[in-house]
């Protein structure tokens, strides 16, 4: 009887096998392309951003001046945001406001200005302390093609972002197939639709370009 007992014992642990639903045998989604959507998305919105920033002519972009960093004051070594000092306004026409809040920032806000690779010339309001008028200067054919120049290093940034959430999801399939945690068959028809989707966002970010292109070389 003691013998029984104990050859039962010695086979009771293999009597239980791994659970199918163990994570050691769970695999991934191949066809879960969602980061590298969610990465051409953010390239996308960063290019557009960058390409509204880029503007010559026309409305002046008050961001420009808005994001210079100001000290607001004397001998201080912590800046500010322009835009949290004053209110940047466009008034028509070829001219911007700045308001400041305070008077005693005034003069760091038109130093900084005056100081910035702007190549504006803010003047103080006749009729009010706080407030600076900037005259914007008609564009010109080298600030045409410096403005193009920015707006190419800002398509080739995105394409290399773009760039990178492939590598980063084709290197994720390449580990699911040496794992085998998917079927060759899945693997391939996700680069197939990873391929689809990188062809569709370089283009996109083509078509943006050249809609910027076109319109600052018509001002």
């Amino acid at each position: 009887m003691l013998y029984k007992k104990k050859d039962k014992a010695k086979k009771q642990p293999d009597a239980a096998p791994a659970s199918p639903s163990s994570p050691a045998t769970s695999s991934e989604d191949p066809y879960d392309l969602s980061k590298l959507q969610d990465g051409i998305s953010t390239a996308l919105s960063q290019l557009k951003d960058d390409l509204a920033k880029n503007r010559v002519g026309g409305r002046f972009n008050t961001e420009s001046i808005e994001f210079l960093r100001v000290k607001p004051h004397k001998g201080s070594k912590d800046s500010v945001k322009l835009g949290e000092l004053a209110q940047v306004v466009p008034k028509g026409g070829r001219m911007v406001t700045v308001l400041a809040s305070e008077e005693d920032h005034v003069k760091a806000i038109a130093s900084t200005i005056v100081s910035s690779n702007l190549s504006l010339t803010p003047q103080p309001d006749a009729h009010n302390a706080l407030q600076l008028n900037i005259p914007i200067p008609p564009p010109t054919k080298e600030s045409r093609d410096h403005a193009i120049g920015l707006a190419k290093a800002a398509m080739e940034k995105a394409n290399s972002s773009i760039r990178d959430s492939r590598g980063a999801l084709h290197k994720r399939l390449q580990d699911m197939q040496k794992k085998k945690l998917a079927r060759p068959d899945d693997v391939r028809k996700a680069h197939e639709h990873m391929e689809k989707l990188i062809e569709k966002s370089h283009k996109d970010v083509k078509d943006l370009f050249e809609t910027a292109r076109k319109a600052l070389e018509r001002v």
